[in-house]
């Protein structure tokens, strides 16, 4: 049985073990005055969403060694690799694949990150449609 969005999971930790119905997420964002920050989430599984390209990568560009906000609205699927990101204010989260991130941090300092307990981290970038939703839903104990 797929549970609706109004049905939630009262656990703060993303585990993707323990997740029915829905896949754990992390949306970074950016707050008023263009820091960045994250909330934690998830999405719902069975849920079509509009794509029409996306591609992959294993390799880190020199500029997204340092800070850096994301180029665009998109979902960042870890297939290997565990990854620390740091937000404006020092607070970290770590992606493993099994957890979506949601990169919608367009202004100011962004975000940054670095592989823990890997060398490599395989992903696919897919963007987010204009104006279409990115059908996170916050955990309620970030609300």
């Amino acid at each position: 049985m797929i549970k609706g969005p109004h049905d939630h999971h009262k656990s703060i930790s993303v585990d993707p073990e323990t997740s029915v119905g829905f896949i754990p997420a992390i949306r970074l964002i950016n707050n008023p005055d263009g820091s960045c920050t994250f909330e934690k989430g998830k999405m719902l599984t069975l849920k079509p969403i509009n794509a029409t390209v996306f591609w992959m990568s294993n390799e880190t560009e020199e500029w997204e060694k340092s800070d850096h906000p994301a180029p665009r609205r998109q979902y960042v699927i870890t297939i290997r690799g565990n990854i620390r990101f740091k937000v404006t204010d020092g607070a970290t989260f770590i992606i493993r694949p099994g957890i979506i991130l949601l990169a919608e941090d367009l202004k100011g300092a962004g975000h940054s990150w670095d592989m823990v307990e890997s060398k490599e981290w395989e992903r696919l970038y897919i963007p987010i449609s204009e104006n279409e939703s990115d059908f996170f839903i916050p955990d309620a104990d970030f609300m």
